[in-house]
């Protein structure tokens, strides 16, 4: 009798690792369990293969961490034992097994949706196989620091009333919860604080999440392939039941699943789909997240009969200087306009056509629709001194963004009198003197009491200098996509659940309509309630 010593393994593996090798059992129950007097087999380093029975097996947990561990004893069979395998003929035969068997769940995408429920579901017990397209995972996620949302069902129909009523709820419903299990994995999220004029969320490092997730998934037993892409999904008697992988290296492998989830990030990398989903003029915008995703997940659904919408519904993104390319992710920050809430816009022909106040990104969408889709942002020294080269959150870092702008080449000018406005240059193309005389009609209406349009911030702009940038938005993620029903499933065009098949993040589309509460919580909780669906929850 042989001990293998705190042979770890989540309910549902068909493998586990022990005394330097791993056991791979030739059969498991209808539960998951390896049956006692099972055939096994062991692959130790030196490359050995030998045959034993599965005698007795006793829990020697659960852990504090909720992770279950159990501790086999196997009975070796020595004359059973055959040969030595060199390293690559065990790598065969272990490759082979595995191709063979059927994963609870296969995630299509690494981001933060597809990581978290890979995450959750193999603590569930859940056997994963991750596939992603990019060289390693976190897609956009990698780029942001906060998860935020609504604080009420209230505030979430004020501020985005033609969203799924039933996403709505389950967003909100359940944020605190994906909070929780944020800090379940050992991750800090600080306390709750404000995000712009009506959300709620907590600050935290979502690189070391995102690591922290790959580092669940592997250490579980689970797979994630990196630069590998589903080419179709199985489909059979109509349920999805996995998906045809390739690799960049060519190679090819069938992924049969009990479960199979979309989590490809979104289109905003496909300029065909956003003329088509977002707008005529939308393949114009700078892409500010991850190239990868490039409608991967919207494909594989569309074919297999899934329903997408809704039209006309928007997207996310912000204002940046134009003119300006990204030079790295970290541009995609460092030169996001924010402060455009508290400054004028005006088009091109030196007209003001949205509130400014509501909020940078739907100033964003607004302006993508107007004449050559730019504009000139106006602000005084309030703004600046105040929001240009302060701090967007709490807790943010604050960059110069006027000042960035300049650097890089943008079309910026600096006015030390409002009148000087009047001398914006010809090749600009505004009509200078319509929009110093719109800034001082804005100002004597603010002074008296009337500002129009000004929801948030009523504030004239009369404390010269005035600092001027022309603006351009750009892209993060659209708003159409796969509808969803509240546990993740995807739907067809009839509304029925389309059986196998799951998605969440911004491969989904109906949580947000021309309005915008937190990308990075919806991926987590819908990720969660993914996983929490595939493990039958």
């Amino acid at each position: 009798m042989r001990e293998f010593y705190k042979a770890t393994m989540c309910m549902r593996r068909a493998a586990l690792y022990a005394a330097g090798g791993t056991l791979e059992p030739a059969e498991l129950t209808s539960d998951g369990f390896f049956p006692a007097n099972a055939p096994l087999a062991v692959t130790a380093d030196g490359g050995h293969i030998s045959l034993g029975r599965i005698t007795a097996h006793r829990a020697a947990g659960p852990p504090a961490t909720g992770w279950p561990e159990f501790v086999f004893a196997v009975k070796e069979l020595p004359q059973t034992r055959v040969g030595k395998l060199d390293r690559a003929g065990a790598k065969e035969l272990s490759d082979r097994r595995r191709r063979r068997r059927v994963v609870d769940l296969l995630v299509i995408g690494a981001g933060m949706a597809g990581l978290t429920a890979a995450a959750r579901a193999v603590h569930h017990g859940l056997s994963v196989v991750v596939a992603e397209a990019g060289e390693d995972v976190g897609g956009s996620a990698r780029f942001a620091g906060y998860a935020w949302t609504a604080p009420s069902h209230d505030v979430m129909a004020e501020h985005n009333p033609r969203g799924d009523t039933a996403l709505k709820r389950a967003l909100v419903d359940r944020f605190a919860d994906g909070i929780e299990w944020i800090r379940s994995t050992g991750v800090e999220a600080k306390d709750a604080q404000r995000i712009l004029s009506f959300g709620m969320g907590h600050q935290f490092d979502t690189n070391h999440y995102l690591d922290t997730c790959r580092h669940l998934v592997t250490a579980a037993g689970g797979e994630i392939l990196l630069r590998t892409e589903a080419d179709h999904l199985l489909v059979e008697d109509g349920s999805v039941v996995g998906a045809e992988l390739g690799s960049a290296d060519g190679a090819h492998r069938t992924v049969r699943a009990r479960s199979t989830m979309l989590a490809t990030g979104g289109f905003q990398g496909d300029v065909e789909l956003l003329r088509a989903h977002v707008h005529p003029n939308a393949d114009r915008m700078q892409l500010r997240s991850n190239p990868h995703s490039r409608g991967g997940g919207y494909r594989l659904a569309t074919a297999a009969g899934a329903a997408t919408g809704p039209d006309g519904a928007g997207f996310y993104g912000h204002l940046i200087p134009s003119g300006i390319a990204f030079a790295d992710p970290a541009d995609f920050v460092d030169l996001s306009l924010y402060y455009s809430e508290h400054a004028l816009l005006f088009n091109v022909h030196g007209s003001r056509f949205v509130d400014e106040t509501l909020g940078d990104h739907l100033t964003t969408m607004a302006l993508l629709e107007q004449p050559e889709g730019r504009g000139l942002l106006v602000a005084d020294s309030r703004v600046f001194r105040d929001w240009i080269t302060g701090s967007y959150v709490e807790g943010g870092v604050a960059v110069d963004k006027f000042s960035l702008a300049s650097k890089r080449g943008g079309r910026v000018g600096l006015a030390e009198e409002l009148d000087e406005l009047a001398y914006l240059p010809e090749e600009w193309g505004y009509p200078a003197e319509v929009i110093r005389d719109g800034v001082r009609r804005f100002n004597e209406q603010a002074a008296g009491g009337y500002a129009p349009e000004r929801a948030l911030d009523p504030l004239p702009l009369n404390e010269p200098p005035y600092y001027v940038i022309e603006a351009e938005p750009a892209i993060t993620f659209p708003f159409h996509g796969i509808r969803i029903d509240d546990r993740a499933r995807v739907l067809d065009s009839a509304g029925s659940v389309l059986s196998g098949l799951l998605a969440a993040g911004s491969d989904t589309g109906g949580l947000w309509h021309r309005a915008y509460a937190g990308g990075l919580a919806s991926a987590l909780v819908f990720g969660l309630t993914a996983a929490d669906t595939a493990a039958g929850r």
